[in-house]
């Protein structure tokens, strides 16, 4: 494809294409800790890092990892939520050549036995309340080292005296046996040298990272990202934001880093600019909202239901959020309601973004200051070519037309890791087919419609999702929303919705099919109608449709006994 629409909306500061360094992707860290040494890099409950301090113990980690045998192209698990340890442990792999594979802390023995197993990793750097959990999983395999960071050791004073006490109180205290292959990831720091070390690599083919895409069906599969994938996407995002302030900005990272997108749009961008992380270990809305007010970051990426979240809050207006100037959404559809409200609470920018594992992730996003279009993904990120396609044939489908997305750029991956055969079904001569069903209009805006599993076919007629859920986001009193389609004897399928209503908020299920069928053909309209406390959702804030429609398919099955 030749005509490339969407470069007529790019604004004139940022470049359709850009010569990416050949570099390492830990050369963001030491550019930072160079340039700007009494920077703050991390603020961990109020507790300070400097970038020379975490270059210091940065190198203090990668040269323990030497020392206890890890060499490069290892593969090294890390599984915490976003504090200090999972920054110094993800750029100390980096720095030896290392391969990071980022682990969710929700994860169930059986899910990380997989992952471990599968990637070849013998080193985990984990949580002491996740330790027990890890050896079970890895009875049949027992790894190296597991690598214990407590949350306590990066307090600052009274925190760290007071954690251990909370945790008592709780029931969450843990007494970790240390031996020779459960190591505390304090005293491995304390005992090594900040010997200055980084690999020589070759940026283009060796991996930085390989990471679990959510498998929808069956087991998740390993995406390998190399160092020039993840350097390229990090500096695509910087041209994007090109009004941001190196050394200045403070990013709110309430998204996990060990999440694709949170790793890329939070931990790489705001490294590779020397600015702020204030670190959320995870996204509970009191915490975010005192942090918004008191730290006053300038960026906040995330995911739909965090801005659900804080738009909702009965007492939202008593905080301050005016500080916020750039927020990218991802991991999801962005309804418009959600995005007004929000960009009238804060005055800063909220925009839709698309990306996916597999590059690594982002490669479309809104305009934040020029012309960006409601409902659309936006337009493709520099150096990123994008078609909508028919799957089977890569033929692309005339203009306005559904089809599948497909992809190209420096940020689309390897492949899978040992999966050649699911490698070849979604790479062809560099297009990367996404699965995700959409358009493209006139101006080069694309929309997304939905995964193409998630299509809801009802008596022949195909239903998107989102074009649902879009209309019962805008009924009063709706605070969340998702559809799916649910087993029907004579259509095959019906839409179902489940709605969390706002606090206080009384629904009624016949006004609320009234509202949908103004606005909706009438086999779009959901047929059936369920209000529930809260939706099923990833650390990352992503609503699971699947895990509702897993719900439907065990009453069915239990129906028909």
């Amino acid at each position: 494809m030749n005509a490339k629409p969407w470069l007529q909306h790019y604004p004139a500061e940022v470049p359709p294409t850009y010569d990416y360094p050949q570099q390492h992707l830990a050369q963001f860290l030491l550019d930072s800790a160079q340039q700007y040494p009494e920077q703050i890099a991390l603020d961990f409950m109020g507790a300070t890092t400097t970038y020379r301090a975490l270059l210091d113990k940065t190198y203090r980690f990668a040269n323990a990892l030497r020392n206890l045998g890890v060499q490069q192209g290892d593969r090294v698990a890390i599984m915490l939520p976003n504090c200090p340890q999972a920054v110094i442990a993800y750029y100390g792999v980096l720095l030896i050549g290392g391969v990071v594979v980022m682990t969710n802390p929700l994860y169930m023995p059986r899910e990380l036995e997989y992952q471990l197993n599968d990637s070849g990793a013998r080193v985990i750097v984990t949580l002491d309340i996740l330790v027990d959990r890890v050896n079970k999983a890895m009875e049949q395999h027992p790894l190296d080292y597991i690598l214990v960071a407590r949350v306590q050791d990066e307090l600052s004073f009274p925190k760290n005296m007071l954690y251990p006490l909370k945790a008592r109180k709780d029931g969450t205290a843990v007494k970790v046996n240390y031996n020779e292959q459960i190591v505390s990831f304090k005293e491995l720091l304390k005992n090594s040298q900040p010997v200055p070390y980084l690999a020589p690599i070759d940026v283009e083919n060796e991996l930085a990272l390989i990471q679990y895409t959510g498998g929808t069906t069956g087991f998740a599969k390993g995406v390998m990202l190399t160092h020039r994938n993840l350097v390229a996407n990090t500096i695509q995002t910087q041209l994007w934001f090109y009004r941001s302030q190196a050394g200045k900005e403070t990013y709110l990272a309430a998204l996990p880093f060990f999440h694709v997108f949170g790793m890329t749009v939070l931990l790489n961008q705001a490294v590779s600019l020397g600015c702020t992380l204030t670190l959320m270990p995870r996204f509970e809305i009191e915490q975010v909202l005192k942090a918004i007010d008191r730290k006053r970051p300038t960026v906040f990426p995330g995911a739909p239901t965090m801005y659900v979240a804080i738009i909702n809050h009965p007492d939202v207006r008593s905080y301050d959020l005016s500080s916020i100037q750039v927020c990218i959404s991802g991991a999801a559809s962005l309804p418009q309601e959600v995005q007004t409200r929000f960009e009238q609470l804060s005055g800063g920018k909220l925009i839709e973004g698309y990306g996916l594992t597999e590059a690594s992730p982002v490669t479309h996003a809104n305009n934040i200051w020029e012309k960006r279009k409601t409902g659309s993904i936006g337009i493709p990120f520099p150096d990123t070519e994008a078609m909508i396609v028919k799957p089977d044939t890569l033929e692309e489908v005339p203009l306005g037309e559904i089809g599948e997305l497909a992809v190209k750029g420096p940020q689309v991956m390897k492949g899978y890791w040992n999966k050649p055969e699911e490698t070849y079904k979604c790479l062809r001569d560099g297009w990367l087919l996404t699965g995700d069903l959409g358009k493209m209009d006139e101006d080069g805006f694309f929309y997304i419609l939905d995964r193409r599993k998630d299509i809801i076919i009802a008596g022949g007629y195909n239903i998107y999702p989102r074009e649902v859920e879009e209309i019962l986001f805008e009924y009063p009193g709706v605070e969340e929303a998702i559809v799916a389609g649910i087993y029907d004897p004579y259509r095959g399928e019906t839409v179902k919705a489940y709605i969390v209503p706002m606090s206080g908020a009384r629904l009624d299920e016949a006004e609320l099919k009234k509202f949908c069928k103004e606005r909706l053909a009438a086999y779009k309209v959901p047929k059936v109608y369920e209000f529930r406390d809260s939706l099923p959702k990833t650390m990352a804030g992503k609503v699971l449709r699947r895990r509702l429609i897993e719900e439907e398919q065990s009453k069915l099955n239990n129906d028909q006994k």
